[in-house]
């Protein structure tokens, strides 16, 4: 009966090859537009494929293996009826009638030789189905992503199914991460870069409420509280004014390693580029690049920073690509205080460097301090400090600031800002010997993790009107990092394997 079954899904299947042969032959004729002509192949051939994968699971049998058989010591037996199960395919859905084996009938369902057969995945959706819906969905907004496979394929999955498969996707993405080799050590340079950031990401549920909801609280550590309770002490600072609406956002800590090779320059290379805008074209470019991403969650009632949990597969990363260490390790940041902290705990042999462009940005409101806004005056002062500090004397300029205060008389927000500014300098002075470093040719911005925060972060999860739950936010900024880094296709094949291993007990 079976054979009759998938005999005549492939009859139906030629049948509507040569109806299509006909349809386009006609349309020739009849000189119908081809764009038309082209729509109309592509429908039948959507027809053509159900039939084909129909004919495919009616040839495969219905899973019946006998009364009982023995799986791993325990004998099951067949259930009395067939049980149905829906695949829904690219072409279209599938209803597929199979015998299923247990211990005893009304019992749970302990094997499905045909699921086995067939390889079919835990959910209803195929794993193309998956595979291209979730391409889209990390690239746009859900309903948008939907809205797409709808009019394309004609496939109706609702954006809750496409929110809740892009959760079980995730779940992945930290294997898969370890799994991966390192880069051909020929297509690597000499200086191993290591770099992160934080971006906002606007929530539902700040992180506060998740955990008054769980009845679980996070200390602090010494003087430095936890993210959880940074985040309500500044919700309560904060007061909304009239019209204006509370965007409760929580942090998105990306990071990225990468090589590249030594490019010595001079502070005037610098200052052009800096200053005048004026970038060096044979620059080397950024090799091998990996980014990734992690936020605070709550796990079983329990705090999970974001930032240590960041650094530990940043400092993986590297380690795994050098081991032995023989190239120069570097590790390029803004001023965050704790980003440093785990640097130093996770990857202290890195050579610390603070980002040039940061420091310029306070450079501009010292300038302020003492010149109007836009003036060449202000111009001439970044550029005069910026030389020094480039030369290594930040302590130099530390105290040519003050002198400049206490001389033009500085007081209320001017006094303010300069002595932030000051305090800035001194805390990461340490990690501004930028003559050491342009000698050495190590890279002084930190482009690219300001650049992944952008693509990586805001431009998927700070879309109009978008809010997050935490582990929605944290699925989607892991299955981006894969998809940005290029590692999509090995992801998917990675993710295949490791359910149908689950499910059968061997890969597909």
């Amino acid at each position: 009966m079976n054979i009759l079954k998938h005999e005549q899904a492939f009859c139906k299947a030629h049948a509507q090859l040569k109806e299509m042969i006909e349809f386009v032959r006609c349309s020739v004729d009849e000189e119908v537009r081809i764009d038309q002509v082209e729509r109309g192949v592509f429908d039948r051939l959507l027809q053509i494929g159900l039939r084909m994968l129909e004919g495919v699971v009616e040839q495969a049998g219905d899973g019946d293996e006998g009364e009982a058989l023995v799986d791993e010591g325990k004998t099951l037996r067949r259930f009395a009826d067939t049980h149905s199960r829906t695949y829904r395919s690219i072409f279209g859905n599938l209803t597929i009638e199979r015998f299923v084996y247990g211990t005893r009938e009304g019992q749970k369902i302990e094997w499905v030789p045909l699921d086995a057969k067939l390889g079919l995945p835990a959910g209803e959706q195929s794993y193309v189905l998956e595979d291209w819906l979730q391409r889209l969905c990390v690239k746009e907004s859900f309903g948008e992503a939907v809205g797409s496979l709808r009019e394309i394929f004609g496939i109706r999955t609702g954006v809750r199914t496409a929110e809740r498969m892009n959760r079980d996707m995730a779940q992945c993405a930290g294997s898969f991460r370890l799994s991966q080799p390192a880069p051909d050590s020929e297509q690597e340079e000499d200086i191993l870069v290591l770099t992160a950031d934080g971006k906002g990401v606007p929530m539902r549920r700040p992180l506060e409420e998740r955990l008054r909801e769980t009845s679980a609280s996070a200390s602090a550590s010494g003087s430095k509280a936890s993210e959880s309770q940074q985040i309500h002490k500044r919700d309560k600072k904060k007061r909304v004014g009239r019209g204006e609406k509370r965007t409760r956002k929580q942090m998105a800590y990306v990071g990225a390693v990468y090589s590249i090779a030594p490019f010595a320059r001079t502070a005037d290379d610098i200052l052009d580029d800096v200053c005048r805008r004026q970038c060096q074209q044979e620059r080397p470019r950024p090799q091998n690049k990996r980014l990734w991403a992690e936020m605070t969650q709550i796990r079983e009632g329990e705090v999970w920073e974001g930032q240590p949990r960041l650094f530990v597969k940043l400092a993986w990363e590297a380690c795994n690509r050098d081991p032995d260490g023989y190239q120069a390790a570097v590790c390029l940041m803004d001023g965050q205080r704790s980003l440093w902290k785990w640097q130093q705990r996770y990857f202290p042999r890195a050579v610390p460097i603070l980002d040039i462009f940061h420091v310029n940005e306070r450079l501009w409101k010292a300038a302020y301090c003492f010149h109007a806004e836009q003036s060449h005056e202000a111009e001439e002062f970044v550029e005069h400090y910026l030389r020094m500090i480039l030369d290594g004397k930040v302590s130099n300029v530390c105290g040519r600031f003050r002198r400049l205060a206490r001389e033009h008389g500085l007081k209320g927000q001017k006094r303010k800002t300069l002595l932030s500014v000051i305090q800035y300098l001194q805390n990461n002075r340490d990690h501004m010997r930028y003559d050491e470093y342009l000698a050495a040719g190590y890279p002084i911005g930190s482009g690219v993790v300001e650049g992944a925060c952008r693509h990586l972060v805001k431009d998927r999860l700070e879309q109009t009107g978008m809010r997050w739950e935490i582990e929605g936010a944290q699925a989607m900024v892991q299955l981006r990092s894969i998809y940005l880094n290029d590692d999509w296709d090995d992801f998917i094949d990675f993710r295949i394997q490791a359910e149908q291993r689950s499910l059968y007990g061997q890969a597909a």
